[in-house]
């Protein structure tokens, strides 16, 4: 539809929900495409709704840093705490709905109205067909979004959180298994990481922080027969904070890739140094 169709459409929506609740006051959180203040927050503004505009991704995931998440979680709680005629709206644009539906499973548990992370973001996702994850996000998320659900409902009230910032070294990756990317029982992996720069903590524009070479002598090709069980890659990257690492599997030209795994992690709630992961806590 066209600009003109799409406000009047906007506009049928803001009224029926007036006539629903006429006393209501709104605030919109809306999971925006690009960067430029979205279409939405000017046509919601001239009807006097609060709009606040959030990215619907997080170099790639459909995830949003610790910063950002808790910002939404305390602007939604300070809303809604206001008066019991507050009320939150949540609107998504192109390819927003999984952030979407992470991010008002977060205020669920947040505020303690659901509890049980995989039922709760389950519960959400029902609300539209499966196939409009599939369509909007080649690898599943919810294994990254689980584990940041995760961070959200084992805080404890009374100390500080999001805890801060940990500065770590991601010194190399182990796996444990080698899958068979390439039709010859094997995969040739190289890993490619992403997050703020650790030694420019006022910049927190994310970055590629580490890419392995697709040319050079830390390219192997694994097999599941010949090789061990445990395959160790050497990384050396400095991440601090909200990090996305990445697994491909290089084709034999050393050009075309095919992805393995997506993580996505805060070093804020990494114990002991070390994170293990299964296979069913990895986004594929």
């Amino acid at each position: 539809m066209d600009e003109d169709e799409y406000k009047v459409y906007i506009g049928g929506i803001i009224r029926q929900i007036g006539e629903h609740f006429p006393d209501a006051s709104f605030m919109v959180f809306n999971m925006r495409e690009g960067e430029n203040q979205s279409h939405i927050s000017s046509i919601l503004c001239d009807y006097d709704m609060t709009v606040m505009d959030y990215p619907r991704q997080y170099e790639g995931c459909p995830l949003l840093t610790m910063e950002m998440i808790h910002h939404f979680l305390r602007s939604g709680e300070n809303w809604l705490q206001l008066g019991h005629q507050n009320i939150v709206l949540m609107h998504c644009e192109r390819g927003g709905w999984p952030v979407l539906a992470f991010m008002l499973a977060a205020l669920l548990i947040y505020r303690k109205m659901y509890t049980g992370e995989q039922k709760t973001l389950d519960m959400i996702y029902k609300q539209a067909p499966r196939e409009l994850l599939q369509l909007m996000s080649p690898l599943n998320p919810l294994p990254s979004q689980l584990r940041y659900l995760q961070y959200i409902s084992r805080r404890n009230v009374g100390s500080e959180w999001p805890p801060p910032d940990r500065a770590l070294t991601l010194d190399c990756v182990i796996i444990r298994q080698i899958p068979n990317m390439d039709g010859e029982g094997g995969c040739r992996p190289i890993f490619r990481i992403s997050g703020k720069d650790p030694f420019i903590p006022a910049n927190r524009t994310p970055k590629v922080l580490f890419s392995t070479p697709k040319k050079s002598k830390l390219v192997r090709h694994y097999k599941q027969v010949t090789d061990c069980e445990l395959v160790k890659i050497d990384i050396h990257c400095h991440v601090q904070g909200d990090v996305v690492l990445e697994c491909i599997s290089l084709e034999g030209d050393l050009e075309r890739e095919q992805m393995m795994f997506r993580v996505m992690f805060n070093t804020a709630f990494i114990r002991s140094n070390i994170l293990m992961l299964n296979r069913d806590e990895i986004d594929m």
